[in-house]
């Protein structure tokens, strides 16, 4: 499925926005490593680059954020929006599949889930939440997870719901 630097790539500049002003208020050790590696990846100092106006510089980090090169740095930044910000959309996923947690926080997936309990999960987060934001959710599940749920992959691929764009 998508890794972390593709979601930055496809979802709207909306929602990376909204993630990158989310560690900017919230999670400021975060966005102050994805800033440097930013900074780093476009050969600047990192001071320099704070300096710019901040809608300036999100749009310059969104951009550099969608490429293999930074996909670490959107890969965590993309994890700490979902468990910070997000994790009520983690827990109602994780319960409707009746998978132990504690607030969203998983020890051991199982290995396969049945496709009823999956669709009845993802009804119940396109119900509840933004469409684009329970579709970076799950992508970012499927590829940050050692999971290989087949019926996951298959409606991630072909759902329109879940897809970038529609």
């Amino acid at each position: 499925m998508l890794t972390a630097h593709e979601l930055f790539g496809f979802m709207s500049l909306d929602l990376s926005s909204q993630i990158l002003e989310h560690a900017y208020e919230s999670e400021k050790d975060s966005y102050r490593a994805t800033v440097a590696a930013v900074a780093e990846a476009r050969k600047l100092r990192a001071a320099f680059f704070e300096r710019k106006p901040r809608t300036e510089r999100h749009k310059d980090m969104v951009a550099m954020l969608a490429k293999p090169r930074l996909d670490a740095a959107a890969s965590n930044l993309i994890r700490v929006w979902l468990m910070k910000k997000h994790m009520p959309m983690l827990a109602d996923f994780l319960d409707a599949l009746a998978v132990s947690h504690k607030d969203g926080i998983v020890d051991e997936l199982p290995a396969t889930v049945e496709d009823a309990n999956l669709n009845q999960a993802i009804e119940l987060l396109l119900g509840k939440y933004p469409r684009e934001e329970v579709a970076v959710y799950l992508n970012a599940f499927y590829s940050m997870n050692d999971v290989s749920w087949i019926n996951l992959k298959s409606l991630l691929e072909s759902d329109p719901r879940l897809q970038f764009g529609s």
